[in-house]
């Protein structure tokens, strides 16, 4: 197809530049548009996310000591404590000079990490410091990763022992009769059954995807392809071993931010970031056009509004954010 504009219905990239969301504004204008980060414009935009808007509301709630509602509750009061918002920051392109930000990606490495795997835990070793090694999962480490790299944190290397977890132990099984065994296999069977979790293998590939692609390791790239051929022989949102069922009906409702879940439009946004072009994504791409409205909006069909420290859109109302994301999906893919 020539031209990615002819599939929208309507071309909304005026409303996704109005000022009243200026991450969405400076992420049209990047992405979209793209203008340079140097251009004027961005630059007003990217400096406005942290003077008006979610971002700053959200840094308002903010303990002095760099965490939200509870220092041992960060992963565990959902969607208010530390961890939530640390991802909220990262998706809204907080500024990774903010002492404020910085603050909190320090709590998250203090009390989250662990010191030994260099994985992300549900909460603290009281004993040792750092996250308790028994409860590492791999939807909050892909999390962590993504959002500190996002957050300027790349090179430091505690990162790198996160980005090295998911290189090492994230599974893509798809099925299988023998669990492997040992630590941290022998912990969950939400996380670590017969057939891999499907949120754990986005959200890690959502973080190696950060990762510059001059950057990556022959690590990163091997487990970047292992991931993304996960997620095709899915066909992005199916049962692989029967394609006429769906896994999760709810995975088909767009919504903004996901937190450890995910949908269609996350998914095909992480393979079309990483180049990726292939058959079995069409459905899913079929999907995502068919639910835009005649004016080239999408509506957000799923949020956590209610439970966030501050509500983002309105479920049911058009969405600047599901909308940006699907026609940077859109642009990629076409």
């Amino acid at each position: 197809m020539s031209d990615w504009r002819s599939v929208l219905n309507g071309d909304p990239v005026d409303w996704l530049l109005e000022k009243e969301n200026p991450s969405v504004r400076y992420f049209t204008l990047r992405d979209i548009l793209d203008r340079p980060e140097n251009d004027p414009e961005v630059t007003d935009a990217k400096q406005d996310i942290m003077k008006t808007g979610i971002v700053p509301a959200i840094l308002e709630k903010q303990d002095d000591e760099g965490y939200w509602v509870d220092p041992k509750r960060f992963y565990t009061a959902k969607y208010t404590g530390t961890v939530w918002q640390v991802i909220i920051l990262a998706e809204l392109g907080a500024g990774e000079k903010d002492s404020r930000v910085k603050k909190a990606c320090e709590f998250i490495l203090n009390n989250s990490q662990d010191r030994e795997s260099g994985g992300f835990s549900m909460s603290v070793s009281v004993k040792n410091g750092g996250g308790r090694h028994s409860e590492v999962i791999p939807c909050l480490t892909g999390n962590m990763v993504r959002s500190l790299i996002r957050l300027g944190f790349l090179d430091d290397p505690r990162l790198q022992d996160g980005i090295k977890w998911i290189t090492t132990y994230q599974r893509f099984d798809d099925g299988i009769t023998a669990l492997p065994t040992g630590w941290p296999y022998d912990r969950s069977d939400a996380c670590w059954g017969k057939h891999t979790c499907h949120m754990g293998v986005v959200k890690a590939l959502k973080a190696l995807a950060e990762i510059p692609e001059n950057e990556r390791s022959a690590d990163v790239k091997t487990t970047i392809e292992n991931g993304m051929e996960y997620l095709l022989i899915h066909h992005i949102y199916k049962k692989s071993h029967d394609l006429s069922r769906v896994s999760k009906p709810g995975w088909k409702k767009l919504g903004f931010p996901l937190m450890y879940q995910t949908d269609i439009l996350e998914i095909l946004g992480i393979l079309t970031g990483l180049g990726c072009r292939d058959d079995r994504m069409q459905d899913a791409m079929d999907i995502l056009i068919s639910k835009q409205d005649k004016h080239g909006k999408w509506v957000l069909e799923n949020t956590f509004n209610g439970r966030f420290q501050v509500d983002i859109e309105q479920k049911g109302k058009q969405s600047k954010w599901v909308t940006l994301n699907a026609i940077r999906v859109i642009k990629e893919y076409y």
